[in-house]
């Protein structure tokens, strides 16, 4: 028997399952973990803090996964009006950095604005490129380089432009120097922000009841062979299930290795395709949460986390009761693929006093929970030579029926969000069922050169 397979119960699995299910098929989805939400699952620890596997919100470009949202959590949804900042040696910048430059100490302040004004210009070879001839020097060196070497774990130099467009805020020099000669503060910048979050169970919990909807979920199921001349998956288990049609949501490089016959280019394009590794530590303490931020950045070498994420603050459900007596922050550490890093014990122990240090835990004897998880395959890289390698890859597979989306699907960070995710799943679904067009634009449909390069102003 020959089943519609998905595989993945992700955001963009699930959504593709679903469109397949509404439309009277009976879609079978494997799912190599023991939960749906693939990279936006949650886990409750044994003290009773939520935990995501990573800092997320659920905010919408076309208005699909915040109706999902409002329906599978039937009102238990909450709104916020997002609150971020950076932190500058002892000060938090409000984000974005470059808008509010007013914050900085007045020499920074000075030396980021000529620097912005005195700008260079010619080709922009690399995403420094970019980011020098966007801003200058000043508001380079002192945020947008460190922070994105951090989280990416390469140079900057090493990475495309084609991402830009709606994750980094432009500002020209006129709007800059008006806000720091005002000492104004720039507004909220970003399609998140204002976002949704779950009111209950973390950001998994919509996912773990679309999943409940469904007629055949399957998890512990990995696929480890795909033979696209027989239309058939083999799982890990030996199991052989036939297909007559396949969406996968599986990262790429996974993919293109189960393959039975990926030619050479298709391997050699799959293996230019880079990622990092996030390690995500929660802590859970005694407190009172702190209603003037959501989530911080920390730029600088120490310490090791480049984000926290005030998830107290997102739902007091995701702290134990009695929530009023709790705090709960995610931390967030980017490590490079191909190293082993530092042991849990030694992150645990750098994040805590992070925390600490920058005020925002009196002290480590506040610590009731501490829990750590290691996500192998974190971010796609948008590396130079990105879009051409998933070009080979995705055209290769659509030419033999198989249809790769989702965030590592794509490898695509800018389309890496939930509410993307879910669009692609959707979306090819309904291709696949009526011929509909997708509305996002995929490398080996859209070349390189017709790709956005400009950043959206919001």
């Amino acid at each position: 028997m020959r089943h519609d397979l998905v595989v993945g119960a992700g955001p963009c699995g699930l959504a593709a399952a679903r469109e397949l299910h509404l439309a009277g098929g009976r879609p079978v989805v494997l799912e190599r973990a023991p939960r749906a939400g693939g990279l936006a699952s949650s886990v409750t620890d044994p003290a009773g803090f939520v935990w995501d596997l990573g800092a997320h919100v659920a905010f919408s470009y076309f208005g699909d996964f915040d109706a999902l949202l409002d329906d599978v959590m039937a009102g238990d949804v909450l709104r916020h009006e997002r609150s971020s900042y950076i932190r500058f040696g002892d000060r938090w910048v409000p984000y974005p950095f470059q808008h509010n430059l007013t914050a900085l100490p007045e020499a920074d302040a000075a030396d980021c604005m000529v620097d912005m004004i005195e700008r260079p210009s010619g080709p922009v070879r690399n995403y420094d490129d970019w980011l020098l001839q966007q801003f200058g020097l000043g508001i380079v060196d002192r945020f947008m380089r460190p922070y994105h070497e951090k989280l990416w774990t390469v140079p900057t130099s090493e990475m495309c432009t084609d991402w830009v467009a709606h994750r980094v805020a432009t500002v020209d020099w006129q709007t800059a120097l008006r806000n720091l000669v005002e000492r104004r503060t720039a507004p909220g910048w970003g399609p998140n922000s204002t976002f949704s979050y779950p009111g209950s169970g973390g950001i998994g919990e919509p996912f773990r009841r679309l999943a409940a909807r469904l007629p055949d979920v399957r998890y512990g199921r990995s696929v480890v062979e795909v033979d696209t001349a027989a239309r058939t998956v083999r799982l890990d288990s030996g199991e052989v299930l036939g297909y007559e049609r396949l969406i996968s949501t599986m990262p790429l490089t996974r993919l293109v290795a189960a393959l039975a016959d990926a030619p050479p280019d298709v391997r050699e394009a799959a293996a230019e395709l880079r990622h990092n590794q996030v390690v995500v530590v929660g802590v859970g303490a005694s407190g009172t949460v702190d209603p003037g931020w959501h989530w911080m950045y920390f730029p600088d070498e120490r310490p090791p986390f480049y984000r926290v994420t005030n998830m107290g603050l997102f739902a007091p459900g995701n702290m134990p009761e009695p929530h009023a007596e709790h705090v709960s922050f995610l931390a967030e550490i980017a490590l490079p693929a191909d190293e082993p890093g530092p042991s849990r014990d030694d992150l645990v122990r750098e994040t805590v006093d992070g925390i600490v240090a920058a005020g925002l835990l009196p002290d480590r004897d506040r610590v009731r929970s501490v829990w750590a998880h290691r996500i192998p395959m974190a971010y796609p890289i948008p590396t130079l030579g990105r879009n051409e390698a998933v070009a080979t890859v995705l055209g290769h597979l659509e030419r033999h029926g198989v249809h790769s989306r989702g965030r590592f699907g794509t490898w695509l960070y800018e389309y890496g969000n939930m509410d993307h995710a879910m669009k692609m799943g959707g979306d090819v679904a309904r291709h696949l069922l009526t011929g509909a067009q997708e509305r996002i634009p995929l490398p080996h449909r859209a070349p390189s050169a017709r790709q956005p390069r400009e950043a959206a102003v919001y």
